[in-house]
């Protein structure tokens, strides 16, 4: 018997319901030979905002733990940080021999952090030369992070004590392209960092794993005259000088354990020139490159890659922050780290902060916090599904990345939809055993955009079909899966 016109059309209508794939708009297929490195995980730098609320039981608790947190009637879904970089304070407001610390006009309160080593420099210092009570909210938070389980500390400098600058001032030299580091002092900011190091150890049982002792050396905005926070140019020269007496001061204080990482560029470009021009000595003592991203969609992450490969360093985006409170920025350039820079770690500068620079909106000089900005939400989507110890994978497109816990069998896709309302696919015929067919995907999605769009939300499940499944996507929409039973 013939079917009639309505049934058959009635059968189209089903079968374009079940199979979106045969219509969706773009495809990514994720390569299970790639490994793009073991993950060692997300964080944050505590220096201006720690110093500020470090006390906070509440605020430690959004940032290093996974466990829901009400702030200022929002919950907000922790991001779970296992690294926290602790910022090695310059300034001190004492006197010695009559001479005090120059302060930039332009300096920001807030952006001091008060340093340990207030008297001059000496290899042998005695203990009268140091305050140890110095800076006790951000070390309050460092050990809150502790306890919550960062398990990945990082000790790093902006500036030396303002005593070993030359001007006196540890916002930077008078024009700000030249070194403020007295040359006489090379050795005593080597000194003061392992110090630090060592004394955190013995009796705060905090061990820091890395020590950079430089940030941005190569910018040529520290400058005294006009600065609003610590900083210090370094010729590449210098920085070799003060790596290897750094190498030196941390292994006579039994700390050989403890790596050093460098040097914080603020740009991919200037790390990966750092890097040719350091000499082998100085490349000998550092077991991983540190760079930040603060050139944001320029420049050549690989160039920076290429290098640490071919020196045999671990690398590490270790600070990112810009002003974009709708995660649009913070998204792409996440996106675009992961793809060509490749680290194995990435590291938000201040988690609270104003003008849209925070994870949360806050004024660290009057200690006000305001609400979560949306880029809180879009972080979420990478920090709480990639954990350390994962397997980066080639995601397969600039549009995602994708991550696998070989212990759990559990492949982890994050995903961001540039372009209009679509359907994207995920093609993961290339696995051994790609899921089961008709199993759950797991899927949670956030709204880029104002901070009234989607937030973090577990969204109704997809489903495999086979070795793919899809999902649709709003404009400007990260959505993360989870798949189980997945093989390599």
């Amino acid at each position: 018997m013939v079917p009639s016109l309505y049934a058959v059309g009635r059968i189209l209508v089903t079968a374009l319901a079940i199979i979106p794939f045969a219509f969706a708009d773009l495809t990514t297929t994720i390569d299970p030979s790639s490994n793009w490195g073991t993950w060692e995980g997300w964080g944050t730098s505590l220096a201006w905002w720690a110093a500020a609320f470090g006390t906070r039981d509440d605020l430690a608790d959004i940032f290093f733990t996974t466990q829901t947190t009400n702030l200022n009637g929002v919950s907000l879904p922790g991001l779970g940080f296992n690294i926290a970089r602790y910022n090695a304070g310059a300034s001190s407001w004492n006197s010695i021999n009559g001479t005090s610390m120059v302060v930039s006009p332009k300096m920001i309160p807030s952006r001091q952090i008060e340093g340990f080593w207030i008297d001059w420099a000496s290899t042998s210092p005695s203990s009268a030369s140091w305050n140890w009570s110095a800076d006790s909210a951000q070390r309050a938070m460092l050990s809150k992070a502790r306890s919550r389980g960062a398990n990945i500390l990082e000790l790093f400098s902006n500036s030396p004590m303002w005593w070993m600058c030359n001007n006196h001032n540890p916002s930077g030299s008078d024009d700000g392209s030249s070194d403020n580091l007295q040359s006489w002092n090379y050795q005593s900011h080597a000194v003061y960092m392992a110090t630090v190091a060592k004394y955190f150890a013995d009796h705060w049982s905090t061990t820091f794993t890395s020590i950079d002792p430089f940030n941005e050396p190569s910018a040529n905005w520290w400058n005294g005259k006009t600065g609003t926070q610590e900083g210090c140019h370094f010729d590449v020269s210098t920085q070799a000088t003060v790596l290897n007496y750094l190498r030196t001061e941390l292994d006579s204080r039994g700390l050989s354990s403890t790596v050093i990482s460098a040097s914080d560029e603020s740009y991919y470009d200037q790390a990966a020139k750092t890097l040719q021009n350091l000499g082998a000595t100085a490349l000998g003592k550092i077991a991983r490159v540190n760079v930040h991203g603060y050139q944001y969609g320029s420049g050549r992450r690989d160039s920076v890659r290429s290098l640490a490969t071919q020196y045999s360093k671990k690398l590490w985006q270790s600070e990112y922050g810009e002003g974009d409170a709708t995660g649009r920025d913070l998204a792409s350039n996440l996106l675009l780290d992961l793809r060509w820079l490749r680290p194995t770690a990435w590291v938000y500068w201040q988690a609270l902060d104003g003008g849209g620079w925070g994870l949360l909106d806050a004024d660290n000089d009057k200690k006000t916090i305001g609400q979560p900005t949306q880029k809180y939400f879009v972080l979420a989507q990478f920090a709480r599904h990639v954990k350390p110890g994962m397997r980066i994978l080639d995601g397969g497109s600039d549009y995602a990345t994708a991550a696998y816990d070989a212990a759990t069998k559990k492949l982890v896709i994050v995903a961001v939809n540039w372009g209009s309302a679509q359907y994207l696919n995920f093609d993961l015929s290339k696995f051994k055993t790609a899921g089961v067919n008709g199993a759950v995907v797991k899927r949670w999605a956030t709204q880029i955009g104002a901070s009234t769009g989607k937030r973090y939300v577990a969204a109704s499940d997809t489903f495999m079909r086979g070795t793919k499944f899809w999902s649709y996507f709003e404009k400007e929409m990260v959505q993360t899966f989870e798949v189980e039973d997945v093989v390599l």
